[in-house]
């Protein structure tokens, strides 16, 4: 079976538009962000079923009357209590087709999903907030400098022992 596309698909290759569209405008190639710190990710020290999980979703998931997000800069954050119904979910994003996500919120919300494991048992429990973000943010800088310490400071106070994060 051929893994390959169809010849009637056209293939956009992004790295290799965005390095020339950058050139173009007379800019240094783009540079892609790299990390070179020591990875802040570790192993759980609790058993799952006694864990309090927090979700954080890039999605631009937030709720009726909040204020949505605003461009593909914004490096500010939103707060979903977990109990919000998925009528009141609303997603704005400039970077993926969001029909299916505006039809069912939990393709990039999962909360449904997230409630029925604590319901069962196999998580502790689900944290107050879900954290929502728009990804797809160009400045690393300022995802570095403002969304993300935001967000783990947030799940310190959130008292969270596992974060799950769903990108879109």
């Amino acid at each position: 079976m051929s893994t390959a596309p169809p010849s009637d698909i056209d293939i956009v290759d992004y790295i290799d538009v965005t390095k020339r569209a950058y050139e173009a405008l007379g800019y240094q190639a783009y540079r892609w962000a790299e990390n070179t710190e020591p990875s802040a990710f570790v192993a759980p020290t609790k058993p799952l079923a006694e864990s309090k999980v927090v979700l954080l979703a890039s999605g631009g998931i937030y709720r009726h009357g909040d204020i949505a997000f605003t461009h593909k800069d914004d490096v500010g954050h939103r707060e979903i209590p977990v109990d919000t119904p998925d009528e009141e979910l609303r997603v704005t994003h400039f970077a993926y087709d969001q029909t299916h996500a505006r039809q069912d919120p939990n393709v990039v919300l999962p909360l449904t999903a997230l409630r029925t494991l604590a319901a069962d048992g196999v998580i502790g429990s689900v944290a107050d907030v879900a954290l929502t973000f728009m990804g797809g943010i160009y400045s690393q800088r300022r995802l570095g400098e403002q969304l993300t310490p935001g967000l783990v400071s947030r799940c310190h106070e959130l008292d969270a022992d596992i974060a799950l994060l769903v990108p879109v």
